[in-house]
């Protein structure tokens, strides 16, 4: 096949990880001719455009695709997205995030060229204005009309833009976020190696977040939760890996809670890193108060360990109460508390959740099983083209 992928950034990110083990699966393994259009990837979250240039597949900057909103940069990246694929001549277009998902839908439309369009994350969310809100929804609708399917990273992100009057089920379909997961399932470096890089000790209880140090994603709950953690079991170390504009912040109230020596903050890592990281891990918290499904959730249970969660979106189709870890009221602090006391106390429990999910969801999260379940897509909807030609 010969495909166009639209995204507006490659920053390291869960979608941008996803679109680029699709494209090289592609190239690689499907010696499908694959084009990566990209706007310019800056900021504290690192960038993932290194390794696409590594890859040997054709990877395009796309000048005016930012993520702000301006009119006059969205006109002209649609006209760029336009002329790179009149130059590439794709059978298909995928697009992912949210500009580049409108713009790219858009553009394809207007070249009458088969669309695909992956929902890593609802573009309207918690937290946004009202207006902001509806003027997602009223693009998402738009541009729902402008491609042939709507692909889901779960189950919940179909059910979020169904009910918001996007688009119907029998348009979309779900396909887990794909991962390497060999490195989930044998840790790259020893886990007491890579705790003592840190000045974590062998006795030291761990609870690990991975995610960038922005709004959103909910540091500000585990941070209120932990001082009745650490009350409770003095041992615990939280490990929070990433960076961010919320870093000083964060770090100025832990401060005042008197919890410093129990945080440690990595900064940015690069991504291959993370499993190793995980790894040190006791157990894997994801408190965000929006996401499509975090893809540490699955890589913290591949890796054998519990999972704590608030119940969004697609969390509960891995965070399973009673077998694979905590499904817990979005924004709580007291049962976050009482979670991770609990997994913190008990290391029996910790390890039984974290086998039950090794074995239920590797397989599910390869990133072979993702990119051979797009392929099929693909193949199904430029089969339907042709059959609606005749």
């Amino acid at each position: 096949m010969r495909v166009a992928h639209v995204i507006t950034r490659m920053i390291i990110g869960g979608a941008q990880q996803n679109t680029l083990f699709t494209v090289e699966d592609q190239y690689r393994d499907y010696q499908d001719e694959v084009l990566l259009m990209t706007g310019p990837t800056t900021g504290p979250e690192g960038t993932l455009i290194p390794r696409a240039e590594q890859g040997g597949m054709d990877l395009r900057i796309i000048p005016h695709l930012t993520r702000s909103i301006s009119p006059f940069n969205e006109w002209r990246a649609y006209r760029e997205i336009i002329a790179e694929l009149r130059d590439f001549q794709p059978d298909l277009v995928h697009t992912h995030s949210s500009k580049a998902g409108i713009l790219g839908r858009a553009a394809a439309w207007k070249l009458k060229i088969p669309t695909v369009h992956t929902i890593h994350g609802a573009a309207f969310h918690f937290g946004q204005s009202p207006l902001h809100y509806r003027a997602y929804i009223a693009a998402e609708k738009w541009a729902a009309r402008r491609c042939d399917r709507l692909i889901s990273v779960c189950d919940a992100m179909t059910h979020q833009y169904v009910a918001a009057g996007i688009t119907t089920k029998d348009r979309c379909d779900t396909v887990y976020s794909g991962m390497e997961v060999e490195p989930f399932l044998t840790p790259p470096r020893l886990p007491l190696e890579v705790r003592k890089e840190w000045g974590i000790e062998p006795h030291h209880i761990v609870i690990g977040k991975v995610a960038r140090l922005f709004h959103l994603k909910g540091h500000k709950y585990l941070i209120e939760a932990a001082k009745r953690v650490v009350e409770a079991e003095p041992q615990v170390r939280f490990l929070l890996v990433g960076d961010g504009i919320l870093k000083a912040e964060f770090e100025e109230r832990i401060n005042e809670l008197g919890l410093s020596e129990h945080f440690i903050f990595t900064g940015l890592v690069p991504p291959e890193r993370v499993p190793e990281l995980i790894h040190a891990m006791d157990i894997v918290v994801h408190t965000s108060v929006w996401e499509g499904l975090a893809r540490v959730l699955p890589q913290g249970l591949i890796a054998g360990k519990p999972v704590v969660s608030y119940d969004i979106d697609g969390a509960r189709e891995v965070v399973i109460p009673e077998e694979t870890g905590y499904l817990l009221p979005s924004e709580s602090i007291e049962p976050l508390s009482q979670a991770l006391i609990e997994l913190a106390s008990d290391p029996e429990k910790r390890e039984r959740y974290g086998q039950t999910g090794r074995a239920r969801f590797t397989d599910q999260f390869r990133h072979e099983t993702m990119t051979r379940q797009i392929r099929e897509i693909y193949q199904r909807v430029l089969d339907e083209r042709k059959q609606n030609k005749r």
